[in-house]
Formats: C-alpha cells, structure tokens, sequence
C-alpha cells in the first residue's frame, strides 16, 4: 500500500480529534475519521463527488 499524505478538512477547525481527512494515492482517493485512522474508505473521484453532492442536495432540501 502506497504512504498517503493525509488533508484535514477545513471545516475542522484547529483540533486535532474528530475531524475527516482526505488523501490519494495512484488510483483512489482515501477517507478517514482522525479518531480512527486505521479504518480508510477507499473510492474513486466520480463516486465521492456523487455521494458529495447528494449530501449537499438533501441538507439542503431540509432547511
């Protein structure tokens, strides 16, 4: 398994708990919850931007 270099989001804030990480490697991006960083939900770019912007059309209906 390639080393991947890990993103906090920025909506995260400056704690260094709790807050979802994003990295690449050659063929998929990977995600990961800084509390467990041995768990990684590999995808690919199309997949997480579908998943993306359902979040953001169904949070956005709610409001």
């Amino acid at each position: 398994m390639p080393e991947i270099t890990w993103q906090k989001s920025s909506y995260s804030g400056s704690a260094e708990t709790n807050c979802v990480e994003i990295g690449a490697t050659p063929r998929t991006l990977a995600l990961r919850e800084s509390d467990a960083p041995t768990v990684v939900l590999h995808t690919n770019r199309p997949q997480l931007t579908a998943l993306l912007r359902h979040i953001q059309t169904t949070t956005t209906a709610r409001r």
